[in-house]
């Protein structure tokens, strides 16, 4: 199940918010504890039950797989907490390797398997199929361990609350990457407001016409272009393909974070933002601090620093996270040349172009970002090496043909798509906020009242076209789904 289907927008959304409100109601019901606080056992246990449905929804086998990987790091906690000394770190160091192994078997053993038989050793391909959402659950998993080691955040002594931060379905499986420490107090307490439900609800709709409106209409360019056979493909056409996808990928990725935070904040949660106008970028560097901004901050956090970040060894440091980084994204050699790819590059940008940016002008640092992400994607969407360089000759002019009247066609006949992606890669929102402070004073009536109508004009847009595009879809998975 995905958030931009009809069975989850229409059946399964209204069923879980009226069996949550009624479930905060009984929560009301409880006598305060001691803090002052009302209880969220009622509406969590609402949310975890509602979670595994979603998650069980497409393959119920895994829901298991989850609750194992929730009780191995119920347990790793609790003995982290529990034990002082060297004893602490093995227990920590138990519960890393146990979601390592986890993640390593069900995502990377028939990689090395298929990698063994090339080199002619024979060995026996398991044929494992990838759980959905394994790369992020895991990654949260691991911060949760990490952070009670820090005590930076408090174990989780029950294991109900310690399964509805991991099987939390607005982030199970695409993310954001939640870390524990910015979710944990709201587990026990957090309090929903009129605006947070109405700011939520609004960004879930613009994540949702992200999706349906604009990453799905460009799939469809890039799969015209790329999905196919490339012996047709011309030059102008291989652009167009992959800077189709460039854009489908943003919209898409944005789009379930989006929704997420919208989500989590009808809920009561406040997850971290993901992404950040990256296309508006000025640099490699620039760009990662834009995109994916949670799996950034975890590697980041929990890999780069503790070897030495900038203190020793950069280079070698950068190079390390950026190979995981592509690990992470797929068990395939071209995410892991993809990694590589933009570790060079940042390793590069720190002794060279970082230093004298100031003195080069801005459209040339922005013209040369973009041409690096999109050569980069091209890369991230070819899982077969023999196509991808044979991609790359046609992109450069060493084969085929240079120009072709379906290139053509495909920019006029989709070019309202083509003008209205673009002007959402950069911050309109931020735009029109501005705007709207500028001509009405904010906090007054007229400025409250323009906002209201605004947001919900848009929203109420944004949810009929979506469903009417919706309505006899036949491509909308998210990419990331498959991570």
């Amino acid at each position: 199940m995905v958030f931009s289907d009809l069975f989850f927008l229409f059946v399964f959304l209204p069923a879980f918010a009226l069996c949550y409100l009624a479930a905060a109601w009984i929560d009301r019901q409880i006598p305060m504890e001691e803090t002052g606080e009302h209880s969220h056992l009622f509406q969590n246990s609402a949310l975890v039950v509602f979670s595994l449905i979603f998650y069980a929804w497409g393959e119920p086998v895994y829901v298991f797989l989850m609750l194992f990987c929730v009780l191995v790091n119920y347990l790793a906690g609790l003995g982290i907490n529990s034990q002082t000394g060297s004893a602490r770190s093995w227990a920590l160091a138990l519960g890393l390797i146990g979601n390592i192994l986890i993640l390593s078997t069900f995502k990377y053993l028939s990689f090395f398997t298929q990698q063994l038989n090339a080199l002619g050793i024979e060995v026996a391909d398991p044929k494992i199929s990838l759980p959905i959402g394994i790369s992020f659950y895991t990654f949260q998993s691991i911060s949760y361990l990490i952070d009670v080691y820090r005590r930076e955040a408090p174990v989780q002594r029950h294991f109900g609350n310690l399964l509805l931060y991991i099987s939390m379905f607005p982030q199970l499986i695409a993310g954001p990457i939640v870390r524990y420490n910015t979710v944990a107090h709201e587990i026990h307490n957090r309090h929903v407001t009129s605006s947070d439900v109405a700011e939520g609800m609004y960004r879930f709709m613009i994540g949702l016409g992200k999706k349906v409106i604009l990453a799905n209409q460009l799939s469809e360019i890039s799969d015209q272009f790329l999905a196919n056979s490339l012996q047709d493909l011309t030059t102008t056409g291989s652009w167009v393909g992959i800077v189709a996808f460039t854009l489908q990928i943003y919209f898409d990725f944005s789009g379930y974070s989006d929704m997420a935070i919208g989500l989590g904040r009808c809920l009561g949660f406040h997850f971290n933002e993901n992404f950040r106008h990256p296309y508006c970028c000025n640099s490699i560097t620039d760009f990662w601090r834009r995109w994916h901004i949670s799996l950034g901050s975890f590697f980041r956090d929990y890999v780069y620093i503790p070897m030495g970040g900038n203190r020793s060894h950069q280079a070698l440091n950068i190079l390390v996270v950026w190979f995981l980084t592509g690990m992470w994204h797929g068990a395939s050699w071209n995410f892991i040349i993809w990694g590589v790819y933009f570790g060079l590059i940042v390793t590069i940008e720190k002794y060279t172009l970082l230093r004298v940016q100031r003195y080069i002008p801005s459209p040339l640092l922005h013209l040369y970002s973009l041409v690096l992400v999109v050569i980069g994607w091209g890369i991230f969407y070819f899982d077969d090496s023999s196509r991808m360089i044979h991609f790359f000759q046609i992109c450069f002019g060493q084969v085929g043909s240079f120009h072709d009247f379906v290139t053509i066609s495909s920019l006029m006949d989709n070019c309202w798509l083509w003008v209205i992606s673009l002007l959402f890669c950069m911050p309109l929102r931020q735009w029109t906020g501005n705007l709207l402070q500028y001509i009405t004073h904010e906090g007054s009536l007229v400025h409250g009242s323009l906002l209201f109508i605004s947001r919900l004009t848009i929203s109420a847009f944004l949810l009929v076209l979506s469903v009417a595009l919706l309505v006899g879809a036949t491509n909308n998975a998210f990419i990331y789904t498959r991570f």
